[in-house]
């Protein structure tokens, strides 16, 4: 076996090795190929894979080994298979990767890996992702610097399950690991120009060769511009657009000597009108759009037709560098990675999705990201080999925000309120016309600082040849200290409506907990019941119940408690020992097999948002009647932040961060290969205890710890190949995730319950036939693909239909979410003529039968029990023209 870290000649071999695959289907865990001769450096046992055409180098294990000696589960995908199915981004690579899901919410930011059914993080750049993204070694933080279009890549490798003795930031539920194109010694490149539907055009290049003997260079650039899909009907504009670039270069030092060194630099730009939203349910408040002169869609969210009042901006830049010096110190290799990162996201959007002026949020932020690796590796000829490595993390998140009440927000709202607002403003002491004026509704500010480093490492011990056995570790220790603090502008929301309903029944004579107190006992009881008691039908009339409590819904941003204050620190503090434990066997020459017994580990991620609120350890909020928070500071009890004086009105509580992530996998996998099939399976237990749940609530975002979580299943590729021109692959996934204790989700206790958004299968198929054009060296390559998710309810529950006049008022949230479903079937189809002397000519379409379903659906911003959602991508299609050189 041999290291990732190799001289000119060694990566010559494994390019040599790795072509033999050049036309083949890559399966998620099996290489199929035409025929080839055996390279003259190539042991017995890969010539053969190479003659049978299932050998491909990857380096999931930190090691060049063949997939099949490859002790992990891990799906492989050659950049040969992105061209020839168009996938562009991350983003469409789960329809040859059935073990890995992607989610894109309301811009190009919020995109979410999901993988064994474990994932999140997306839309709060304060949480981590559990799905760990790495570019040519780097590990990318956020997604927003992860999505830019694929460029010259190599492959793309997706390891399953928890990851943390090979990489040094831990990744609790899986990697996504892309490796490039290096520069190379031999001048080369190509050019390729698409053309597709909705005026696509997309632009590439690439070029390299050397500088000296010592020093190549490599440079590429990729454009991506495309109109959008769907329309918003009101303003008569597109949305769901692309327009996206980068450029990168390269250098690499190499002068067959002990040291190699790799640096790169690269810049991505995305400025997109992203992405539609539609409506899937009218709730009770759309009579109060329609009353403002506003348009919602129709219950047709599939139709591509949305109503805005502005068209959302979304710009991201990611740009930065890194250099791998890799130094051989006779049978050790010394591997240094550092990379320093900035990435950018501002977005601007309507987000009640109404062509009504509402609410308008404004976001900047911005992560600046250092990075720094060593590894020590070594290739013994004897049986033990090692791996020993030190991770460095040091990142600073800052982010701005803004809600704006629009032109339209006050009508809306005083609709909804029966048109009480002018008649309430001077009994609650407000000015008139105050209350959701237009203007500014909220201000945020939120800084995060992530510091974390970690030693990690592996040990093969080679028992007999046949049975390797393997340990691995990995210590983690993370620190975070963030600071919130927000403005709420809204005068509504700044007053407690019991507490100002205690002021008027007593004449003014009780503002504060001491004068409440201080009033006889049943004086107390009296006030107490009257104001915390919201009038209808069956209460007692006024003053014995508050008139004031309908408006408590529109109290959706409540002053802020900022932090560090004197009972929160703003900060976390955590490590983690963590460990693999393997025994990988070569039962036959075509058989190997594997157990696994890993663990994982994830930090805690922080709730940058402006529905972060204490946790019930640190405040106890006064209750109205019905069990609700009550928003009051008179009649709230004894708890840390009351007694220290820092209580607000309408403080209620939540979470300011949720704490860590830690994964457990049972796993046991299986990969033959014989002449013409190889079939590959994993079976495996995955647990995650603290998995970090975060759920938009309709008005706010709620992160919370889910006690655990469980998923068992298998993975089950297989590739035939009955002639050399004609290669089947099948791939499914089958996934029985459990919500094993859930007692403090945002819809109530979920234990015992399937987590939403889990499919129960996957499956991934394709057929690719090469046919021979004559003598002249030229292909027509003909390649269709399936990929399927099985129907799955699309979230755990709608937190805006909690009914608390119920004994259990969750239990309406979730039931109201069984009705949103999806099920996802799309057929992608290219055929390609590769010509001898090096054009291709290409034509293409993704989702052939045009199937739509909803990616995921939502609770309406500020509109109860109005459920939008987000349609897939309808048919593209297309034709490109490449030319390698």
């Amino acid at each position: 076996m041999k290291f990732n870290v190799f001289g000119r000649a060694q990566a010559a071999r494994a390019a040599m090795l790795a072509g033999v695959a050049s036309v083949a289907f890559i399966a998620p865990t099996a290489v199929m190929a035409q025929d080839a001769a055996p390279a003259q450096d190539e042991e017995p046992e890969e010539a053969e894979l190479a003659a049978s055409g299932n050998l491909i180098i990857v380096t999931a294990s930190k090691r060049e080994q063949t997939l099949q000696d490859t002790p992990i589960a891990v799906s492989v995908t050659t950049g040969e298979t992105l061209e020839r199915a168009q996938i562009r981004d991350l983003i469409d690579l789960q329809t040859v990767a059935p073990s890995l899901r992607v989610s894109q919410l309301q811009n190009a930011a919020s995109t979410t890996f999901i993988i064994r059914g474990f994932g999140n993080g997306a839309n709060n750049f304060g949480i981590e992702p559990s799905v760990g993204v790495f570019i040519d070694n780097v590990f990318r933080s956020r997604s927003a610097g992860q999505i830019a279009d694929l460029a010259n890549v190599s492959r793309i490798e997706v390891l399953n399950g928890p990851q943390s003795t090979l990489f040094g930031k831990n990744a609790s539920a899986g990697v996504i690991s892309v490796v490039t194109q290096e520069p190379q010694f031999e001048f080369g490149g190509s050019v390729s120009a698409t053309y597709g539907n909705y005026d696509q055009i997309v632009l590439k290049g690439d070029i390299t060769g050397p500088l000296t003997d010592s020093l190549a260079f490599a440079v590429d650039a990729n454009y991506n511009k495309r109109d959008g899909y769907a329309t918003v009907v009101n303003l008569d504009e597109r949305i769901n657009d692309r327009n996206r670039y980068g450029v990168r270069g390269q250098l690499l030092f190499d002068n067959g000597g002990a040291l190699r060194v790799r640096a790169i630099a690269d810049y991505n730009k995305i400025d997109e009108v992203c992405c539609n939203v539609g409506n899937v349910r009218f709730g009770p408040t759309a009579p109060a759009i329609f009353g403002v002169g506003g348009q919602i869609g129709n219950e047709d969210a599939l139709t591509d037709r949305s109503f805005l009042n502005r068209l959302p901006t979304n710009e991201i830049e990611s740009y930065g560098g890194s250099i791998q010096g890799d130094l051989e110190l006779g049978a050790l290799t010394l591997t240094s990675i550092t990379a320093y990162r900035e990435l950018t996201n501002v977005s601007n959007q309507d987000v009640d999705f109404t062509s009504a002026d509402i609410v308008n949020e404004f976001r900047d932020q911005s992560v600046e990201t250092f990075t720094q690796e060593f590894r020590l590796t070594s290739d013994f000829d004897g049986p033990l080999n090692f791996l020993l490595g030190g991770f460095y993390f040091d990142e600073a998140i800052d982010q701005n925000s803004t809600l704006t009440t629009g032109a339209n927000g006050r009508q809306f709202f005083n609709l909804l309120a029966g048109g009480a607002l002018a008649a309430v403003e001077a009994p609650l002491g407000l000015p008139a016309g105050s209350i959701f004026s237009a203007g500014p509704l909220t201000a945020e500010q939120f800084t995060l600082d992530n510091t974390s480093w970690s030693i990690f490492g592996t040990v093969d011990f080679e028992v007999t040849d046949w049975l390797t056995l393997t340990g691995g570790f990995n210590y983690t220790d993370d620190e975070k200290d963030f600071t919130l603090a927000q403005q709420s502008f809204d005068e509504l929301s700044n007053i407690s409506l019991v507490d100002r309903y205690i002021f008027l029944l007593t004449g003014g004579a009780v503002t504060t907990p001491a004068q409440f107190n201080a009033l006889p006992a049943p004086n107390q009881g009296f006030l107490r019941a009257a104001s915390t008691t919201q009038c209808s039908a069956t209460s007692p009339a006024p003053p014995a119940c508050n008139p004031f409590l309908g408006l408590t819904a529109l109290q959706f941003q409540p002053p802020f408690l900022g932090l560090p204050n004197s009972v929160e620190p703003g900060q976390t503090r955590d490590d983690d020992f963590s460990y693999t434990l393997r025994a990988s066997a070569e039962l036959t020459d075509q058989i190997n097999a594997y157990f696994t017994y890993a663990t994982g580990f994830k930090a805690s991620s922080v709730n940058l948002s402006r529905d972060s609120r204490p946790s019930a350890a640190d405040f106890t909020p006064a209750l109205l009647s019905n069990g609700a928070p009550s928003g009051s500071v008179i009649l709230a009890p004894s708890s840390p932040i009351r007694d220290a004086g820092l209580i607000v009105p309408n403080l209620s509580t939540g979470s300011r961060f949720a704490g860590p992530e830690e994964a457990e996998v049972y796993e046991i996998g299986i990969k033959a290969s014989f002449p013409g099939l190889a079939v590959n399976l994993a079976v495996f237990d995955q647990t995650i205890d603290g998995f970090q749940s975060f759920a938009f609530t309709g008005t706010g975002f709620a992160l919370a710890n889910a006690g655990s979580q469980s998923t068992r299943g298998f993975e089950l590729d297989t590739t035939i190949t009955p002639i050399p021109a004609l290669v089947f692959t099948f791939a499914t996934t089958y996934l029985d995730a459990n919500y094993d204790s859930f007692t403090g989700s945002a819809v109530g206790d979920l234990s015992g319950t399937r987590p939403a958004g889990i499919p129960e299968w996957t499956i991934a198929t394709s057929a690719t036939y090469t046919h021979q054009l004559g003598s002249s060296g030229n292909n027509l390559i003909a390649r269709v693909d399936y990929y399927h998710e099985s129907q799955t309810q699309i979230l755990d529950g709608l937190p805006d239909f909690i009914d608390r006049t119920q004994p259990d008022p969750f239990a309406s949230a979730r039931a109201a979410a069984t009705e949103f479903r999806r099920e996802t079937s799309e057929v992608n189809a290219s055929l390609t003529l590769a010509m001898d002397m090096g054009l291709e000519l290409s034509a293409y379409v993704r989702n052939l039968t045009d199937h739509r379903n909803l990616t995921t659906v939502f609770p309406g911003v500020a509109q109860s029990q109005t459920v939008s959602g987000y349609p897939n991508q309808p048919r593209t299609y297309g034709g490109t023209v490449r030319f390698k050189f």
